[in-house]
């Protein structure tokens, strides 16, 4: 399937919302990212018809196995990149703002030679 930046923003925010408190409602993520009601909702309602997210009688939001994948590895970039970023001696907020911009662009390879070279700095 195919999800753009906007979605990928979503579902990370739901992950680490369910991290934080263990269930995710749609003012929760509204709050979040400080996004608009209508916009959130609108949002949700795209999610769940793509198959990444399921919304309860409750209203809380889980993320599907396809959810989950993609929000899983668009935290594990953010959270790379930013140790990346802090490491050669950017700010922890500016590292964190810069690398939410990079990790829905980066290319698999590229990441993933970041990665490994990570692995190979951190066993030093």
């Amino acid at each position: 399937m195919d999800i753009h930046e906007s979605g990928e923003m979503y579902l990370e925010t739901i992950l680490i919302l369910l991290k934080k408190t263990g269930s995710v409602r749609s003012i929760d993520v509204g709050e979040y990212m400080g996004y608009s009601k209508p916009s959130v909702s609108r949002a949700m309602g795209l999610l769940r018809e793509k198959g990444y997210i399921t919304v309860d009688h409750a209203g809380l939001i889980n993320l599907t196995d396809p959810g989950r994948k993609v929000a899983e590895s668009i935290y594990e970039r953010h959270t790379t990149l930013t140790e990346v970023l802090q490491k050669i001696g950017v700010s922890a907020d500016t590292a964190s703002d810069d690398a939410c911009k990079v990790e829905h662009y980066i290319s698999d390879e590229t990441f993933s030679a970041i990665k490994n070279w990570m692995a190979n700095c951190n066993q030093k």
